[in-house]
């Protein structure tokens, strides 16, 4: 794990001692070192409104009445954390959190959610690639209120962009794939070439099935169709991070 990160302070709420003791399990196993506690509603509301956590995680198998509960307490905390839900696939996705996350079977898939977890409190360098200031503007405007922390980077062009991609390490590149010069594609090839762990979400007015195919075969993340809107790109930062469940509606 690299960053500025030290320590986490991650919050479970379930009910379920042996749910509470599987994630104390991951956590311990974490590659960082995690101030880990796991409470019921009532012990976590109490917990939540003494503040300082980083990442409240709700069993998705409480009741209807205890999850808000716990959303509304951890949404109500200064600073407010990052609040995640955990449930199984094909469940339908509540509102009013951050993202969700599969609920783990065991101590190692525990494990892997925790670090996943960690991922989202080290900012992530982002660069925006697109011959239009205004479209640039745009997407980094929705990027500055996410609840996600970014370091935003932009570019007019591809040569740019890679130049800049070249001298440093970036985790999220959005793409236009009509620009003049070294276009949307192309782009996106040498970054692969050069960069293959960037996850990279082209961007275009003309989407065509014929068109997201070649750009998902090359390895783009996601395709934004404009205009977009702030939602779609919360959906194209879930992705990114892992927080999203296979199946959730």
């Amino acid at each position: 794990m690299t960053g500025d990160l030290v320590s986490l302070r991650v919050l479970v709420v379930t009910a379920v001692p042996s749910q509470q003791e599987l994630w104390q399990k991951g956590a311990a196993m974490a590659s960082v070192p995690i101030d880990f506690s796991a409470a019921d509603t009532a012990a976590s509301t109490a917990m939540l409104s003494r503040s300082g956590m980083d990442i409240c995680i709700v069993d998705y198998a409480l009741p209807e009445a205890e999850r808000q509960a716990a959303i509304a307490a951890a949404r109500a905390s200064r600073p407010a954390p990052l609040v995640f839900m955990a449930m199984p696939h094909g469940s339908h996705r509540p509102s009013h959190v951050d993202g969700v996350l599969a609920k783990p079977t065991g101590p190692e898939s525990a494990r892997r959610v925790v670090e996943l977890c960690t991922r989202t409190k080290i900012p992530t360098r982002v660069l925006i690639v697109d011959d239009s200031s205004t479209t640039r503007s745009i997407v980094r405007k929705i990027l500055a209120a996410s609840r996600f922390a970014f370091d935003i980077h932009e570019a007019s062009e591809g040569i740019a962009a890679l130049a800049q991609l070249g001298r440093g390490s970036f985790g999220l590149v959005f793409l236009d794939y009509n620009m003049p010069g070294f276009d949307g594609m192309e782009t996106l090839s040498e970054i692969k070439r050069i960069a293959p762990k960037v996850s990279v979400v082209m961007m275009t007015s003309t989407a065509t099935d014929a068109l997201i195919s070649r750009a998902q075969a090359a390895g783009a993340l996601a395709f934004l169709k404009k205009p977009f809107f702030p939602a779609d790109i919360d959906k194209v930062i879930e992705r990114h991070y892992g927080l999203h469940v296979a199946g959730a509606g």
